[in-house]
């Protein structure tokens, strides 16, 4: 997915080892397969009902390994993030998955009080400029039994982190960064929810660099709370940012400006963690608090306490902090796709472990959706031969100039994208901006048709 290089899922794949050659080369059909119908079934995406029974054979196969899917797809991700360099934003979260309707499934769980499904848990590798490069790490969990909360908010913070459901965000910490060589360097970001004394320790005993939006007023060793100090500091930054828009409470995209403040302090180990684990009784971080402004009239001003175990000198290394932790949204966009572009809340698969492993498939498919989006924004010179191949951009090209005559060299891929851009949505005025990741999904699903109504014709 880096630039001159094709996204050929025979390419992603080489390296897959089923044991089973025949199993290999469906699976890798069933991606190509997948990708240009996303948001259909497994039977509507197929091309005749041999492909889609072909592909449910594949499924329970006993060759067929989620974890060899992931391997695979993880070191061609690396490879990618050789190419860009660093820093590379190991961005987690997740999201859960409704299949309250499907009782009969083998494996479902509760994801909350009421609600059957799947939580997923994504780790995705991001440019610090936010282009999508793959899937470093995905887990799904649920619970056999609705969540009980009859047990006090004391003691369930002394529980070991081993028995809880925030343990995923450790593991995924260190399977994320596992085996990333030298030279790549590598910052965990997470949401409020990453906000947790034992991951910082992970990070530490690994030596690994993170970047937390926190909400807990922590203690120093002076006996602090850091979020109390960092508001008395003045302000030492403005910092232009463009808030994207807000779909749920209907505020557009706009730009805001922060008031920074950064400061150093040495977090105390909370005395209520169970004394069992071993952690550090204190760990080093630096703490950036950002502030609007001038919010909507109406709203709240956004205010985020950002948290990492970097050194920060200076204001503009400060700013690029907080420029690393807005790129955090791509995993929301990331999700979006998931749900509402390959339709995952649809599977209906006969057991949670084959929904997992259909769920792992289609992120792949999703990241190739937000990395041709934001090349285009970010890369616009690159090739289109980076992400799409010769019959897909030619006859992408014939669509949007309205003629037959195909180009004979590949040309941008900001004219590429413009061009799914027109083919997937309404026409679109130059202030309208670069087309979005709905934009782009459809535009592809509409291209597949075209060249697959042009074979037939052939």
């Amino acid at each position: 997915m880096a630039p001159g290089k094709s996204f050929d899922m025979a390419e992603e794949f080489a390296d897959l080892d089923f044991n089973s050659i025949r199993v290999e080369n469906r699976f890798i059909r069933t991606m190509e397969t997948l990708g240009k119908q996303t948001d259909t079934s497994i039977w509507y995406s197929s091309e005749n009902r041999a492909e889609a029974k072909a592909i449910y054979r594949m499924l329970g196969n006993d060759g067929f390994d989620r974890e060899e899917i992931i391997r695979v797809h993880r070191e061609a991700t690396i490879k990618r993030m050789a190419e860009y360099g660093g820093p590379i934003l190991a961005v987690q979260d997740t999201t859960g998955v409704n299949y309250n309707n499907h009782l009969k499934t083998e494996g479902i769980g509760y994801i909350s009080d009421k609600t059957l499904g799947v939580n997923v848990h994504s780790c995705l590798a991001v440019t610090s400029d936010g282009l999508v490069l793959g899937v470093l790490d995905q887990s799904g969990y649920n619970r056999s039994e609705a969540k009980d909360e009859s047990a006090s908010h004391d003691s369930k913070k002394v529980r070991p982190i081993e028995e809880k459901e925030s343990w995923r965000w450790l593991e995924t910490l260190e399977r994320s960064t596992a085996d990333i060589p030298e030279g790549i360097p590598v910052i965990t970001v997470c949401d409020r929810e990453g906000d947790m004394y034992e991951l910082f320790a992970k990070a530490e005993e690994r030596e690994e660099a993170f970047l937390i939006r926190i909400v807990q007023n922590r203690m120093t060793v002076e006996n602090k709370r850091i979020l109390d100090e960092i508001r008395k500091k003045r302000c030492q930054g403005r910092l232009g940012v463009t808030i994207p828009r807000d779909s749920r409470s209907s505020i557009p995209e706009r730009e805001a400006v922060f008031q920074m403040r950064y400061a150093p302090f040495t977090v105390k180990r909370p005395h209520i963690l169970n004394p069992i684990q071993t952690l550090p009784q204190s760990i080093e971080v630096q703490v950036i608090y950002v502030k609007e402004e001038h919010p909507p009239k109406g709203k709240g001003p956004i205010e985020w306490f950002l948290m990492t175990n970097e050194l920060i000198n200076t204001v503009e290394e400060a700013y690029e902090y907080v420029g690393y932790y807005m790129q955090r949204w791509k995993i929301e966009r990331f999700h979006y796709v998931l749900k509402s572009g390959c339709a995952i809340e649809k599977l209906q698969e006969r057991s949670i472990e084959k929904t997992v492993a259909l769920i792992l498939m289609y992120s792949i498919i999703a990241g190739k959706i937000l990395n041709m989006t934001y090349m285009g924004r970010l890369k616009p010179e690159a090739s289109c031969s980076a992400l799409l191949g010769p019959d897909e951009w030619k006859l992408l090209y014939c669509i949007a100039n309205k003629g037959k005559k195909e180009p004979k060299k590949p040309y941008t891929m900001k004219e590429a994208v413009e061009y799914l851009g027109w083919l997937g949505g309404p026409k679109r005025a130059p202030s309208d901006g670069p087309p979005g990741v709905k934009t782009i999904w459809i535009g592809l699903m509409k291209l597949y048709i075209l060249l697959a109504y042009r074979e037939y014709l052939a």
